[in-house]
Parts: C-alpha cells; structure tokens; sequence
C-alpha cells in the first residue's frame, strides 16, 4: 500500500491546516497532561444527599447490621504490624449509602481491605441507615470518576496580531456512590462503642 499523498490546496486553506494541527497537538499534549495527581486535585462537584432523615425518624427506625453475602478465604498471612488499623477499619458504624448513578438501587461490591483477610461480597441497600464495617463505608465513599469537559473559553495562544481561543481538557470529580455518617448523639463514622 501507497502512503497517502498530501493534498494540493492554496496557501490559504495551507494556513488554516497549519492552525489546526498546531490545536489539536496542543490539546493531545493537554490531556497527555492530566495524570492520576491533577486528577485528584480536581474540585469536587456538590451533589445534595438523596436521603434526609429526621432525628425523630431515626430513633424509631430498627437497626439494620450488614454482613458478607459470601467471603473468599485467602492463603496470605496477615501482617501483624497493622493489627491496630485493622481493629479501627473493622469497626461497625452508623452510614446512609447512596448510589448516585442508578438512584435506590442496591449497592454490591468486594472488599479485602488488608492482605490476609479474606475477601467478601457485600449487597448495601441505598437511601436507609445501617450498620456495617468502617472500611466497607469508606471504600463506597472513595467510587468516584472524574469528567473533563472541554471548555472553550480558555486562550490558547497570541502571536501579537491575535489572541487565538481553543479547546482545553478540564476535570471535575464526580461521586459515583456515596456514604454519609448517621449522626445520632455520635461523631462522624464513630463506632457502636462508646470512647
């Protein structure tokens, strides 16, 4: 096969060929710039909770403890080293999850939060308080993506005749599941126990 041939154009449509190749390298070098760190560095959009329950509702609801549908044992050892993070992480605390892509439906993921422990299948219902371990409500908080939009009123360059304006990647982080502490007469993500 032939390579393609460049195509005979005037001078002008030449220039303007020119102009957007140079934005489009621009932008390419733009997205190749948005690593993991600017990613989540980015604001964070303000979403309200789906689910507000009053203090008097709360103290008539019955209390609801999640456990792992299933679990998968694991042949590695735990380290010991990290027994005391571990205690902290596998405390039950007071949460609402909330599934902000598919409003209500019921939230099911895997945890193994240390090596060493066995991985579980948990199935968390949406939009009600519940019970369950510290590191099953942080890992629904940390379900997050991250959106870029272009944004066209950015400048992109000036040569001193013109200022020339351009498309350029912006992010913005969206929660895709989320976990709010209930707050009954505790701290945020406080244990059952007392202090």
């Amino acid at each position: 096969m032939s390579e393609a041939k460049k195509p005979n154009v005037s001078s002008e449509s030449e220039k303007e060929l020119v102009k957007v190749a140079k934005q489009f390298e621009d932008f390419d070098q733009n997205v190749k710039n948005l690593t993991l760190d600017r990613m989540n560095l980015a604001p964070k959009a303000d979403i309200e909770p789906q689910t507000k329950i009053a203090q008097s509702d709360l103290q008539k609801m019955k209390d609801v403890y999640l456990k792992p549908e299933k679990a998968i044992s694991c042949r590695d050892k735990f380290n010991e080293e990290y027994r005391e993070a571990y205690n902290f992480a596998k405390e039950y605390v007071h949460f609402i999850a909330e599934n902000k892509e598919i409003i209500g439906e019921t939230i099911k993921l895997w945890t193994r939060p240390f090596a060493g422990m066995p991985a579980e299948y948990w199935s968390i219902p949406c939009n009600k308080p519940i019970w369950g371990p510290r590191y099953l409500a942080e890992q629904i908080k940390r379900k997050f993506y991250h959106r870029l939009v272009m944004d066209e009123n950015k400048t992109v360059g000036s040569d001193g005749r013109a200022t020339y304006y351009g498309s350029m990647a912006v992010d913005t982080t969206i929660p895709r599941l989320d976990a709010h502490p209930v707050i009954n007469q505790k701290s945020i993500f406080m244990g059952a126990k007392n202090f």
